[in-house]
Formats: C-alpha cells, sequence, structure tokens
C-alpha cells in the first residue's frame, strides 16, 4: 500500500540525526556482537544511584503509592507534589521567586523542546513569520528535527578559540547575532550536547540582556546542567530572570526511561504547555517525578549530583580524553575542551573522508559514534568543519571507551593515509 502522508508527517518519518542515534541505541541493546556504544546518549548506570532509585521504589511500593500512580491520570501540568517540591528547591538553595504555577513536568525534554520550538515558531498569530535562533553550532542533535516547519531554526558559526596542545573551544559570536521582530526566542544547551561546552557566566547574561530587551524568551537547556543533574566541570550557576525558560530533566541523573522533563517559566507560558501537554499526552508519567520528589524536598538530589554524579563524570571525562591523547597522537586530531555533559568532540581539520564515512567504517568494525553533520542545525552556509568533527560519549564502561577510541584512532590514520 502507497501511503499518502501529510507536509507535516514528512517532517517526522524520514531520515534524521535523530533516528540514526535512537536506532543505534536500539541495536546495541539487542545486538549480540560486543559493540563499543560510544554513540548513545545513555548516563552511565552509577551504582549508588541506582540504590537510591531502588530504595524510593520499594517505598513506592510498600505504601501504595505505586497503585495510585499507576491507576490514575495526573493533571496535565504533572505531578503536584513534585511540582511544589521544584519550585521549593529553587526558591530555598537560589532566591527564585516562583511557586509551583511557574514549573511543568512533561514527557522528557524532547516533549518539552517540541512543544517549546512549535510555540515560538511559525506563523503567528500577528501574521508575522517567526524562526528559533540558536546563537552557536554545533548543537544538540534533536533541535533540527522538532520544529514543524523545516526553515524555523536559524544559527550561526561559533568563533574558534585554538588552546595549546590540542584543545579548542568554541564561543558565541555576537557580532552575528542580531534579533528582530522574525525572532521568536533564542535557545541554547548549558554544557552544550555535543561538544561539552559550557557558556561563560558573561555569555549567558549577555543572551539574557539581549533577549530582555529583545522582548524574546531564552531557552535554556539544563539537561547535563545546574543544578541536577550537574555534570559541570566548568562554572555555570544557575541564573534567573523572568523571560527565561529553564529546562532540566531526571534523564541523566539515571532515569531516562521514566522520561521525565521539568520546564521552569512564567505563568503564562506553564498555562500554554499545560494545553499542549493535555493534546498530546492526556498527562505525563508521575513515576519518575513521584521517586525523587522527597530528595527535591530535603534539599538530597542537590548533595547527589554534586557529590556522587558530578565526580563521577569528571573522572570519565579525564579517562576518555587521556586516552584520545594515547591513541590519535599521531593524527592532526584536536578536542574540544571537556566542560560538562557526558561527551568529547573531536575535530579532524582537513580530514579525508567525510564525518559519515567515517561513522559507517566504524560501524563495521562494532564501534558507534554519531557524525558531526548532524550538529548543525539551522546552519545554511556551507562549512566544512562540520564533516571534520564527530561526537562520542565516555558513559559506557571503561574498557569500552578505550577500546572504542583506540579503533577510532585506526580508522582515522587510514582515512588520512587514503587521502
Amino acid at each position: 500500500m502507497a501511503y499518502k502522508f501529510s507536509t507535516l508527517a514528512s517532517r517526522y518519518v524520514g531520515h534524521t540525526g535523530t533516528r540514526l542515534l535512537m536506532d543505534d541505541l536500539g541495536e546495541a541493546l539487542e545486538s549480540d556482537r560486543d559493540l563499543c556504544n560510544l554513540g548513545g546518549g545513555n548516563p552511565a548506570r552509577i551504582p549508588a544511584m541506582d540504590e537510591v532509585f531502588r530504595a524510593a521504589m520499594a517505598r513506592e511500593l510498600e505504601s501504595g503509592a505505586f497503585t495510585r500512580l499507576a491507576a490514575v491520570y495526573d493533571g496535565p501540568q504533572g505531578y503536584r507534589p513534585f511540582l511544589r517540591a521544584v519550585a521549593g528547591l529553587f526558591r530555598r538553595h537560589f532566591g527564585w521567586p516562583i511557586t509551583e504555577e511557574h514549573v511543568a513536568v512533561t514527557a522528557g525534554s524532547q516533549s518539552s523542546f517540541f512543544m517549546l520550538f512549535n510555540l515560538f515558531s511559525g506563523e503567528g498569530a500577528d501574521g508575522v513569520m517567526r524562526h528559533l535562533r540558536l546563537p552557536l553550532t554545533p548543537e544538540y542533535i534533536g533541535y533540527g528535527d522538532l520544529a514543524a516547519r523545516p526553515d524555523a531554526i536559524v544559527s550561526s558559526r561559533p568563533s574558534i578559540e585554538l588552546r595549546d596542545g590540542r584543545d579548542f573551544k568554541y564561543h558565541i559570536d555576537f557580532d552575528a547575532l542580531t534579533l528582530g521582530p522574525e525572532t521568536g526566542a533564542v535557545c541554547v544547551s548549558r554544557p552544550t550536547n555535543p561538544t561539552g561546552n559550557v557558556l561563560s557566566q558573561d555569555e549567558v547574561a549577555r543572551l539574557m540582556t539581549l533577549t530582555g530587551e529583545a522582548d524574546v524568551p531564552l531557552i535554556l537547556d539544563n539537561a547535563y546542567g545546574a543544578p541536577f543533574p550537574n555534570i559541570l566541570f566548568a562554572a555555570g550557576e544557575p541564573l534567573y530572570a523572568q523571560h527565561l525558560v529553564y529546562c532540566l530533566s531526571l534523564s541523566k541523573l539515571g532515569l531516562p526511561g521514566l522520561r521525565t522533563g521539568i520546564v521552569i517559566a512564567h505563568p503564562e507560558l506553564i498555562e500554554a504547555l499545560r494545553s499542549f501537554n493535555a493534546i498530546l499526552t492526556l498527562a505525563s508519567s508521575s513515576l519518575g517525578a513521584s521517586l525523587v520528589t522527597p530528595l527535591f524536598e530535603s534539599g538530597e538530589v542537590l548533595r547527589l549530583a554534586n557529590e556522587v554524579v558530578q565526580p563521577f563524570y569528571r573522572e570519565r571525562a579525564a579517562l576518555a580524553v587521556a586516552w584520545c591523547h594515547r591513541y590519535l597522537a599521531d593524527t592532526p586530531f584536536r578536542i574540544h575542551v571537556a566542560e560538562g555533559a557526558i561527551f568529547l568532540w573531536l575535530w579532524f581539520p582537513g580530514l579525508p573522508v567525510s564525518s559519515q564515512r567515517l561513522y559507517e567504517r566504524l560501524k563495521a568494525r562494532n564501534v558507534l559514534v554519531i557524525p558531526g553533520q548532524y550538529f548543525f542545525p539551522g546552519l545554511a552556509e556551507p562549512w566544512d568543519h562540520r564533516d571534520e568533527c564527530l561526537r562520542i560519549s565516555y558513559a559506557q564502561s571503561a574498557r569500552e571507551v578505550e577500546q572504542g577510541i583506540a579503533i577510532l584512532g585506526e580508522e582515522v590514520r587510514r582515512a588520512y593515509a587514503e587521502g
């Protein structure tokens, strides 16, 4: 049968970077091959966090709370005790003037950004066609696939700071960042997936000022950031403004399968998300929110993020960087300074093959990575740089990561040798 899909459907049923990533994740889970999965966004299994969540689940079962959670719908804004706990956490520890009416729960960060991007991009009720502005690329692979209009995202190149040794760092090129009536919102991740880049406090403050003056929302994606899971190795404290849309998740704390996204914003926007949620999902699952509500009420989530999650990934990052220097030493590689998240971003200047071809060669050798070309949503101009980069995750076992980087080194040397 030849299905006649809608134009809207064509945005979501074809080949995309997000589909590639998730297909590889599924293959890694189901395959009987000895795969080195350096491609996906799954967090590591941290034993201490697993124990916290198992104990929380045992309490839910023993108290009978699990039955209530599984047997009824919550409201479309989310599990109310959790909304109050999130607002209370930010009031007590960061002085934010917010209540539960500033907080909404979604079915994960991807769901949050689907709603936000389509709320702020496309044709407005006033007839103005607006876009979603990314201040720099590379950026999160999923952004490019979210907006209903394929031209809804606009981005620009970063400036590149070359540092001693093999390090480099991206910065926002503020001279290229213009906001006008056609700008619906500005979005940036911190730390950035895929690069591990952490925008400085000054860069964020400048973005807050520019967006405030332009009267557009600033969406700050903290899936890996402050105050939880706090996979940050550079300064990145939470900042507040009325026009800020602060997005968080429980995934990188260790609960990716429970799909729990958190949005903190002005109550008017929360009301819009509440309506969107009701139509798309009726209500988000309450299980993840319920499991962690006591951790938010007590502030224990901050201790776990600072003393368990962050040190675990800081050590893993240092190991992965060291292995890159060992196994790629005789190639012209550069590595983005690792300031957070669970990835390393590698740049191979003048790479003779595309990042897609390098991905295919590595996959044939049972190593999964993500080719760099998918991380430049909204960049209209050609740029060789995007085909010279790739993302690797260091969240898997140390053995798996080292083995995968060693094979990567062999394939990169082969590519340069073949010219």
